[in-house]
């Protein structure tokens, strides 16, 4: 038996979830021998005044996901902040199922453990050196997201459906929850989306699948669904912008002006998450919120990373309460957590060294109003 999220009264939280913190190969060659993302994270420095880094783990420390007993601690964290389960970034490259840093959850799947729900996220997008250091190679493509066609989708459906079987895998109105990442890149989508449905009917699993859509652009929302897509869920990005967006003229110049000369970007957490929720989209059945605690991403990028200045658990508090507020009438109250452990990009809910765990204490206060 399954997960099945099906007309829940309480709402059901599904945190991103970033299996990258560990040593393999592929790192080892690009950025030399043991690089995680925890080199990024850890030699991270302040960029303006008040700019709050290093962030350094409490809890967890500077953890290898290797270690079962980490996975089991996580899980312990989130339950105790009342998160549903964990949406595990998934990295299917496409030729002969080239994979990165799947060790992780297929170590959950075969190891049975932890004992809590999970789906995947599918980061379907190319490998840029610039995506994980700034100080690296660019524009230089380390790992390319390749779309090859039946066999290659028939390959990568069979991976999946192995997880689809797991007992603790989230299913949605008794569909296998997928969430696609970058559906704009992928040209053949619809016929991928109609061949896993076919397959995953054929084979009795379910009578279809749950597929997601990250949403970049409120424009894209009926053409998502027209490809077949069952939800939306929109983006951290376009949120922030619409915020600036609706400053006054002389504000949004000048500071467009002052951190083109004085970077990084940074936008206030206050102002931002007045748009994370939006009254006529948001509300509908087929889009799924989100929710953000934080987020800074300069140890990735540096002076061209973006930073959510103002960031508390008080305010995260006011902000996960109007989401929630804004899913209740539905018959599926599902949102996304982003992001469970996104530490290079200063996006997370595990403890650190400022806050402790204040961020999970106000989540799962503001989950036990409703």
């Amino acid at each position: 038996m399954n997960y099945i999220f099906q007309n829940s009264n309480k709402p059901v939280i599904i945190a991103y979830y970033l299996p990258q913190f560990h040593p393999f190969k592929e790192n080892d060659e690009w950025w030399g021998k043991g690089f995680t993302e925890w080199t990024n994270v850890g030699k991270a420095r302040p960029l303006y005044k008040g700019h709050y880094q290093p962030k350094i783990p409490a809890d967890l420390g500077y953890y290898d996901l290797r270690l079962p007993i980490i996975r089991q601690q996580q899980v312990e964290l989130a339950k105790e902040a009342g998160i549903s389960g964990f949406c595990y970034w998934h990295y299917w490259f496409g030729g002969k199922g080239r994979q990165l840093m799947n060790d992780i959850i297929d170590n959950v799947h075969n190891e049975g453990k932890p004992d809590f729900p999970f789906c995947l996220g599918w980061a379907n997008e190319s490998w840029k050196a610039k995506q994980w250091r700034y100080d690296g190679l660019g524009d230089k493509i380390l790992m390319e997201q390749r779309y090859e066609g039946d066999e290659d989708y028939r390959l990568h459906y069979e991976y999946a459906c192995e997880l689809f079987k797991d007992k603790r895998y989230i299913y949605i109105d008794s569909k296998p929850f997928f969430l696609i990442y970058k559906p704009n890149q992928f040209v053949d989508i619809k016929r991928f989306i109609s061949l896993w449905n076919q397959w995953i009917k054929e084979d009795g699993l379910a009578e279809k699948v749950y597929f997601v859509a990250n949403m970049d652009s409120q424009e894209d929302y009926e053409k998502f669904l027209a490809m077949g897509f069952d939800a939306v869920t929109p983006t951290y990005f376009e949120r922030t912008e619409l915020a600036f967006k609706h400053q006054p003229l002389w504000k949004n110049f000048f500071m467009r002006f002052y951190f083109h000369y004085f970077p990084p970007y940074r936008f206030d957490y206050c102002e931002s998450s007045n748009y994370f929720f939006l009254k006529g989209i948001d509300d509908k059945e087929d889009v799924i919120p989100f929710i953000l605690p934080c987020w800074d991403h300069t140890p990735r990028s540096g002076k061209k990373g973006r930073v959510l200045v103002g960031s508390t658990p008080l305010l995260f508090k006011k902000h996960v309460k109007h989401t929630l507020n804004g899913v209740m009438h539905k018959q599926n109250k599902l949102i996304m957590l982003k992001s469970w452990n996104e530490w290079a990009e200063g996006n997370y809910m595990e403890p650190d060294l400022k806050w402790g765990k204040q961020y999970i204490t106000a989540l799962k206060e503001v989950i036990n109003l409703f």
